[in-house]
């Protein structure tokens, strides 16, 4: 299976009186976010499901993700990927929809670096997954503690304009 990690984009600060959850993405973050998307769809990249947390963000992330990849399914909400789960929780969600050839996972950092070092099956690996930023990992699904390859990472830095 090909599991695309994408974290958010860049957020707006909490309000005053707002929640975390309520955060919605600024305009520079979604600029990013297509500019990495767009690179993502030059590769060829085509989730067959979108998987989100359902922080704002991360929802708006998703939503700009199905939007440049031409998904047309439904984003799936999940807990799993909140900032305080675990690798495992993530693995189980990626598990449950183990008939798709690939899955798109939107969420949030400390989570994703720690999912990407898990899958790895390196704990000493230390990713730094920039706002916006997109990997691939290819992983069977056949057990509870994958052996995942990454085939590569996509920054805003590498895929904006300048770029």
């Amino acid at each position: 299976m090909q599991i695309y990690i994408l974290r958010h984009g860049i957020a707006e600060n909490v309000k005053p009186g707002g929640r975390d959850a309520d955060r919605a993405l600024t305009p520079q973050g979604k600029q990013k976010l297509r500019d990495v998307l767009g690179r993502a769809r030059a590769a060829g990249v085509e989730p067959r499901v979108i998987v989100s947390s359902p922080l704002r963000r991360a929802v708006e992330t998703a939503r700009l993700a199905a939007e440049a990849l031409a998904y047309e399914g439904e984003i799936f909400q999940s807990r799993a990927l909140l900032p305080d789960s675990t690798p495992e929780d993530v693995w189980q969600e990626v598990r449950l929809h183990g008939s798709a050839e690939s899955v798109l996972l939107a969420g949030h950092e400390p989570l994703l670096s720690g999912f990407l070092s898990w899958m790895l099956n390196s704990p000493h690996v230390c990713a730094d997954l920039r706002k916006g930023a997109l990997a691939r990992v290819d992983a069977e699904l056949t057990s509870a503690q994958p052996r995942g390859v990454l085939q590569w990472l996509i920054t805003p830095k590498l895929a904006g304009p300048e770029a």
